[in-house]
């Protein structure tokens, strides 16, 4: 688990699910040579990285309720994202994962679309959630933006085009994470959001 620097100030953060929005969907992922970049995905996380966005992956892990894969297991994975993007010169700030499903255990305030998640990375890192941006492929990955404030974007990767129909209002519906990351650029009229006023 990397962090960032305390910033002096809240800034916004890129939320951004895992498998199907920066790696291809595999189903319960547990070997590190199975992780394989969605194309474009990089550079959209070294397009916001540099625009001032704190970047952070926020992914429900039920293989490990579900005893598909442990805790060790998912390390590998996330250790393999992690130096692929690395590699690629797009870092991410802060990695959390959800190992819970209330099917197999106790609920939890932290799968998606609960906020567990993006709460505790604010407090780590000092983040803005009203003026975040909230990416998935799964509805679950945007509906925290209606508890939190910011804008949900809907990728159509993964699992996206079948989620598609049920996109909630004001939910933004893309092709991809780096349509994502353009879409976001614009909004923000290329300004970083780390110096932006009020």
């Amino acid at each position: 688990m990397r962090r960032a620097v305390n910033e002096a100030s809240p800034r916004p953060a890129v939320f951004i699910d895992r498998d199907g929005t920066i790696i291809e969907e595999r189903g319960y992922l547990a070997d590190p040579e199975g992780v394989a970049l969605i194309p474009g995905a990089a550079d959209a996380l070294k397009g916001l990285n540099e625009s001032g966005f704190a970047l952070v992956v926020v992914t429900n892990q039920s293989g490990i309720a579900r005893g598909f894969y442990s805790e060790t297991e998912y390390r590998a994975v996330a250790d393999r994202l992690d130096g692929l993007l690395r590699d690629a010169g797009a870092p991410v700030h802060l990695t959390l994962h959800c190992p819970h499903h209330p099917d197999f255990g106790e609920p939890c305030d932290c799968r998606k679309p609960e906020q567990g998640m993006h709460r505790r990375a604010a407090a780590e890192l000092q983040l803005d959630l009203e003026n975040s941006y909230y990416v998935g492929d799964k509805i679950g990955d945007v509906l925290p933006a209606a508890e939190l404030g910011g804008k949900g974007i809907l990728v159509r990767t993964g699992c996206g085009r079948d989620e598609e129909p049920r996109v909630p209002d004001g939910v933004v519906v893309v092709d991809d994470l780096h349509s994502a990351g353009r879409r976001i650029s614009e909004w923000t009229s290329a300004v970083d959001p780390s110096q932006a006023d009020g």
